[in-house]
């Protein structure tokens, strides 16, 4: 379990980067991928995909791997060692993984910086969980005593997005890992090269050779892999969805599942909260990350009194949000991760316009040379609709905020809570006892209070309603990788 000598993937047009299987560089079976830069069009790479073949392949090594590795059995502080110098590692690499994932999703340096750090903190505190972890002893109630154990789930299918690959990534691997499995992990498509990075950086930790791969592909990639039989948990992130076609495919197997699916978050502002904080927190849940994140605030709920107001503070705290290269220091919003996304985003504002709403703000591409060649999207606030209309039930996942009003707190937690989604929520108020009623009332697996989009690898995190279910971070995002065993002794 020593540690390796690390050459990051660097993507070049002119040669197609090989998989990370078994923590090795091993050529695809399957079509060779285009990945383009969002902020100019530009060809990033090519990256080789993994066929059927190839994925089934890598699970039985996966499980081979986990077999005569004895990695299950390490002695937890010994797995953590290992886990430490993958923080460690990470963040001798943080400036090219940030790198990689600004020039393959769009996102800021600075944000891709941030992540980067983030998912070496992430490494760093499931080695922490992974010793200081306790099995239990029940009470009895006879002459014996018990014990609670958990044993690993073998190997892991994992499926991040490409919106944040490098957290999504390090959420799954790690407390994979430190729970005593083996991890196949499929990057996004518009993601692979960070994705096959962030595994570099943990395979020359001193990672045991075969118990973690990064596979790139499509849907017949991530079909093999949910459906092979050598899987024993599937851990998901992305559209509702795929996520219900996953679920319905492992439930023949009763494959244990992770599924941390999509959001229509609420956000509402009462009007005794302090307005100037709330707009600007409301602005940066929603456009923040170019509002590509599962938890934006995409639904405002505003108390109709001070509707007028906040909406000027708004639109301030909006328009101060600067749109730019993701490589500009300055830029606070880059473009959509893809010509398509912004597509996609494009028609649901026309949809919104359709409807009877009022596009307040944005609605448009940013004009200038700057944004020519690339996928671009203004900050966009559409009133005038009610929580009903398609634009307030379905997720966009783009720099798109639905404006609303509301009169009294009943009808608020009745609206906030009409959508099929249940994954976060914020709301301000300056009362305490309110805070802590509507937060009780409302159907989010999050809800953050006078604050938005603050998070903690410590904290359980996931969804309630068509939002997923399991948890992932926390200690408990360790556990949902183990399986507890009773075991009975005789006195």
């Amino acid at each position: 379990m020593k540690q390796q000598e690390l050459t990051l993937c660097e993507p070049s047009p002119d040669r197609v980067e090989p998989l990370l299987i078994g923590g090795h560089p091993v050529p695809g079976d399957g079509d060779v991928l285009d990945v383009v830069n969002p902020a100019d069009g530009s060809l990033i790479g090519r990256v080789s995909t993994a066929g059927p073949a190839q994925v089934a392949r890598t699970i039985a090594a996966a499980g081979r791997a986990l077999e005569q590795t004895g990695w299950a059995g390490l002695q937890p502080h010994m797995r953590a060692a290992i886990l430490g110098r993958a923080a460690t590692e990470i963040e001798r690499q943080a400036d090219h993984l940030a790198s990689l994932q600004m020039r393959e999703n769009g996102k800021t340096r600075a944000e891709s910086l941030a992540q980067a750090n983030a998912a070496a903190g992430i490494f760093r505190y499931y080695a922490a969980v992974c010793e200081a972890a306790e099995d239990t002893m029940p009470p009895a109630r006879g002459d014996y005593f018990t014990m609670t154990v958990h044993e690993p789930v073998g190997v892991v299918a994992a499926l991040t997005p490409w919106n944040s690959p490098l957290t999504m990534g390090a959420q799954k691997i790690a407390p994979a890992l430190a729970a005593g499995n083996a991890v196949v992990l499929k990057a996004a498509e518009t993601t692979s090269f960070v994705s096959i990075a962030l595994g570099q950086c943990v395979v020359a930790a001193g990672l045991p050779d075969g118990l973690l791969s990064v596979v790139a592909g499509g849907v017949e990639t991530a079909v093999a892999l949910v459906e092979d039989p050598g899987i024993g948990m599937i851990s998901f992130t992305g559209g509702t969805s795929t996520g219900q076609s996953i679920a319905r495919g492992a439930s023949d197997r009763l494959v244990p599942m992770i599924l941390e699916l999509g959001g229509k978050s609420p956000h509402v502002v009462f009007a005794d909260a302090d307005l100037d904080a709330a707009a600007k927190s409301v602005a940066s849940g929603i456009f923040g990350g170019t509002g590509q994140s599962c938890v934006a605030g995409s639904r405002l709920f505003v108390e109709s009194s001070v509707a007028d107001a906040f909406r000027e503070r708004l639109i301030a705290a909006a328009e101060a949000m600067r749109v730019g290269p993701p490589s500009d220091p300055d830029s606070v919003l880059g473009p959509l991760a893809s010509f398509a996304h912004r597509d996609r985003i494009e028609s649901f504002v026309q949809r919104g316009r359709d409807a009877g709403g009022e596009v307040v703000l944005g609605g448009a591409r940013p004009e200038g040379d700057a944004f020519r060649d690339g996928a671009y999207y203004l900050p966009t606030i559409i009133g005038g609709i009610d929580n009903s209309a398609d634009i307030a039930q379905e997720e966009i996942f783009g720099p798109v905020l639905c404006f609303m009003t509301f009169e009294d707190e009943a009808q608020l937690v009745q609206d906030a809570n009409d959508s099929v989604y249940g994954l976060a929520a914020g709301l301000w108020t300056a009362d305490y006892r309110k805070a802590w009623r509507v937060a009780r009332k409302l159907q989010a697996g999050t809800v953050w209070i006078n604050t938005y989009k603050q998070l903690s690898i410590a904290a359980s995190f996931g969804g309630f309603k068509l939002s997923g279910f399991g948890r992932e971070k926390g200690i408990q995002g360790m556990r949902a990788y183990q399986q507890p065993k009773s075991l009975y002794w005789a006195l």
